[in-house]
């Protein structure tokens, strides 16, 4: 029921903004005390004024769960399946690869995936800039490439400069923020000091007042069985909160089944009417396609193959749907059928090319272009062509722009964090100050738990009909308890 002394929570609050070498020296001092406080010399007293000193119980059980043994589940199993599986994993993948390789040779052209060409982006204005030195040489490139990595460099170190500015601000608003703070701490860890000396005064009053009545010459004073009325005040479990929290967690249970089984019938209504919706369209569009076809003539013979290839597409048309639809075209035979071919043949096809102008037309060797979202470009184009003088202005008021806007960030973050840090010691204080009751509350709970026991074995001894001399002994000892024992109090 006690805690440590060097891990209370007034110390645990004390320690928490002080520097290692301040926590060091305090948790030495607390040491120090608990030393000279509790190591004594031998008085040479008897066992029986022992007893009575040390308040020792004739017969006190041991805790239930002190020969409690857990039994030790470690063992090298796990490491050696983790092995097991990763070798596992391996030969599943070598199986996929080979399988892999054996599909590839006999699959058709038309569900092959097809090659693609590897287009290597130059985003980088500094990568685009050494490509096209290196690419073409010439006294404009190298000029303009030059200039571009000088400029990246004075922009890297005038980040790092202001980057670092903006950390030492921060730094030393946020001394003063915790200096403010300790400022504010000292009033509430006197408060919460200064009540549990006066918990401890108190009770030394109240125990003190009670043990004089057994311990006067004055036997009307003296209050027969008094210890049979005593009991410990800590907190004990209610059937009523448990049957409460039991019915809680019933209903909490049942509204969540409900939960899920409404929502699931919601979710299949949805794709219910998500597939009416679909059927809807397909017969719209299959309409269309019905209109195409017995209007079309010779005249819009081109207009129509790409809306029936189109509206075909939309449906997701297989073999025998483009054959139902078509066959009643009024073309010839011949295109008539090969236009079928081809339809039936793109609806087959897995996979389609890309556009060249974006990938490539397919050969897998690589490929460059740049598509750069940078500042630097726009210098790098002035470079190129000085005498242009939009590119001259671009190039400033972009530049402008983006150190502003950067500069403005900075500032912004710098601000937020020290106006966070501010708010962030507030809540500490305001906290600190809630928890002095709550801090006081449980260190009378635990004082209460340690002294409570030694009361109840006073008052035992005192039916039993201990003499007044060792009741004295037995009362004092306890009085020194509820002054000098556990939970400690520290300034």
């Amino acid at each position: 029921m006690t805690i440590s002394p060097l891990k209370d929570s007034e110390t645990v609050r004390q320690q928490r903004n002080l520097t290692n070498s301040q926590k060091r020296a305090n948790s030495e001092t607390k040491e120090g005390v608990l030393v000279n406080n509790f190591i004594k010399d031998d008085t040479g007293t008897n066992l029986d004024n022992t007893c009575d000193t040390l308040v020792i119980s004739e017969s006190v059980k041991m805790p239930s769960r002190l020969y409690e043994k857990n039994p030790d589940k470690s063992s090298i199993l796990p490491i050696s399946a983790v092995t097991i599986g990763v070798m596992g994993a391996i030969a599943l993948m070598s199986a996929f690869v080979r399988r892999n390789t054996k599909i590839n040779l006999k699959i058709s052209n038309e569900k092959r995936l097809p090659a693609t060409t590897r287009n290597v982006a130059l985003n980088e204005e500094t990568h685009q800039a050494l490509y096209q030195m290196i690419q073409s040489p010439t006294r404009k490139t190298i000029h303009a490439g030059i200039g571009v990595l000088t400029l990246t460099a004075m922009a890297f170190m005038g980040k790092t400069f202001f980057d670092g500015f903006k950390e030492v601000w921060v730094k030393k608003r946020e001394a003063d923020i915790q200096k403010n703070m300790q400022e504010q701490l000292i009033n509430i860890e006197t408060q919460s000091f200064a009540g549990k000396i006066q918990i401890t005064r108190s009770m030394l009053s109240e125990k003190a007042r009670e043990f004089s009545k057994y311990l006067s010459d004055d036997k009307d004073k003296i209050l027969p069985n008094f210890g049979k009325h005593l009991q410990f005040t800590g907190k004990t479990k209610n059937k009523e909160d448990s049957k409460k929290n039991n019915m809680n967690y019933f209903l909490l249970g049942a509204a969540t089944v409900a939960g899920i089984v409404g929502l699931g019938y919601l979710s299949l209504r949805n794709l219910s009417k998500s597939k009416n919706y679909l059927e809807k369209a397909v017969k719209e569009t299959e309409n269309k396609i019905t209109d195409i076809v017995k209007n079309s003539s010779t005249k819009t013979k081109d207009n129509d193959k790409k809306l029936l290839e189109a509206y075909l597409q939309s449906i997701d048309a297989k073999e025998g749907t483009i054959k139902k639809y078509l066959e009643n075209l009024n073309w010839d035979k011949g295109e008539l059928n090969e236009f079928i071919q081809k339809l039936v043949k793109k609806s087959k096809t897995s996979t389609t090319k890309v556009n060249e102008t974006i990938g490539g037309d397919g050969t897998p060797k690589p490929t460059f272009y740049s598509h750069v979202d940078d500042y630097r470009a726009f210098f790098y184009n002035w470079l190129l062509d000085t005498d242009n003088k939009q590119f001259k202005q671009l190039f400033f008021g972009i530049t402008g722009l983006t150190a502003l806007s950067y500069g403005g960030k900075l500032a912004g973050e710098a601000i937020k964090e020290v106006q966070v840090k501010k708010l962030n010691a507030q809540t500490e204080v305001e906290l600190q100050n809630r928890l002095v009751s709550t801090e006081l509350r449980n260190f009378k709970s635990k004082k209460d738990a340690a002294i409570q026991p030694l009361v109840d074995e006073f008052y035992k001894q005192v039916d039993n009909g201990k003499p007044k001399e060792e009741l004295k002994v037995m009362a004092e000892n306890i009085l020194l308890e509820i002054k000098n024992g556990p939970p400690f109090v520290y300034s």
